[in-house]
């Protein structure tokens, strides 16, 4: 499983990279940062997008992207089993983060991850025998001005995908992604969600029920992986097609910004990815901290979105009250 789902999650990056690459061909490439880890094992392959500001007093770059990354990590380590002993896991996964220049378009995220705890192995031997492992993942939309029917399209896409493996997957797995994308200390949710899961393994699952049909079996749910991992694609472009031309005012770009500042927030204070890569020997930083925007602002005590009239009002509405998008009717 371990080669299957690094083949997977490479070619999933170079997928992803070139749709970017070909919607706006004039812009620069992506950065491909391939990188080792030094005295223990790991690799990892940082695709990174930026377009640094001009030295002069020309105007700034026109790209549709300000700043992206999509990332895989492949990470050997140890974890402490108990207080004398600790035994080896590997770690993998593809991380996404993409901040269009637009006002009108989304952040997004996405996530697919690959864990396995083993027993040592005697030096010179393989890897040890497999103790336990699971799958985690999700993708998730981060407006800063609400589109219906991009809520929608993004949902649907992503249900689509999901029931394809059991139709309890996408409720559940949504619920989840509005808890764990909860701002606690602004009492609001970072965006308007999409999927998170976690511990997906042949063991009972906290959240899902034992009747139903849902991947069970290591083959099920690699299965189930990679086709919401292939449904990103879809889920997301059409949303930057739509919104990457349309007019933008300062006044929009100011509460962009603002709205960066709560997903830095988000990041550095509750995300898991985040504090567990910072806690890993060795870590590569710039890859942790690739999610984090170029630019971003906080004001003291703005107005801004305060009226819930406005276009700003109404986001922080659904902020503060997750809606059901799938069912949502009449766009």
């Amino acid at each position: 499983m371990r080669q299957r789902f690094e083949e997977y999650i490479f070619g999933l990056q170079e997928e992803i990279i070139t749709s970017f690459e070909t919607l706006d061909p004039n812009a620069p490439k992506f950065k491909r940062d391939s990188w080792l880890r030094a005295h223990q094992g790991g690799k990892g392959v940082s695709g990174v997008f930026f377009a640094p500001p001009p030295t002069d007093a020309s105007p700034g770059p026109q790209t549709v992207l300000e700043k992206a990354g999509v990332n895989i990590s492949v990470i050997h380590s140890s974890i402490p089993y108990d207080e004398k002993t600790s035994l080896p896991f590997f770690a993998a996964g593809i991380s996404l983060v993409v901040h269009p220049r637009n006002p009108h378009v989304p952040t997004v995220h996405a996530n697919y991850r690959y864990f396995e705890i083993s027993e040592k192995a005697s030096e010179g031997e393989g890897p040890g025998k497999v103790v336990a492992w699971w799958f985690g993942g999700g993708s998730d939309l981060t407006p800063s001005y609400l589109y219906d029917e991009d809520a929608r399209h993004f949902h649907t896409t992503l249900q689509s995908a999901c029931n394809q493996h059991g139709s309890e997957l996408y409720p559940v797995f949504k619920k989840w992604c509005d808890e764990y994308f909860y701002i606690v200390h602004r009492q609001e949710t970072r965006g308007v969600g999409g999927l998170f899961f976690d511990d997906l393994s042949t063991e009972k699952h906290a959240r899902l029920s034992d009747d139903v049909k849902r991947p069970r079996s290591s083959e099920e749910i690699f299965d189930f992986i990679k086709t919401v991992g292939n449904s990103f694609v879809p889920s997301y472009l059409p949303i930057l097609e739509r919104r990457m031309s349309m007019p933008s005012t300062e006044q929009q770009r100011r509460w962009q910004l603002l709205r960066r500042g709560r997903y830095v927030e988000f990041n550095l204070v509750y995300d898991r990815g985040t504090k567990f890569g910072l806690k890993t020997p060795s870590a590569r930083i710039e890859s942790i901290l690739m999610s984090l925007p170029e630019t971003a602002r906080w004001e003291y005590m703005t107005d801004m979105g305060s009226d819930l009239e406005s276009e700003e009002g109404r986001l922080m509405a659904v902020l503060k009250q997750p809606v059901d998008w799938v069912g949502l009717e009449n766009l």
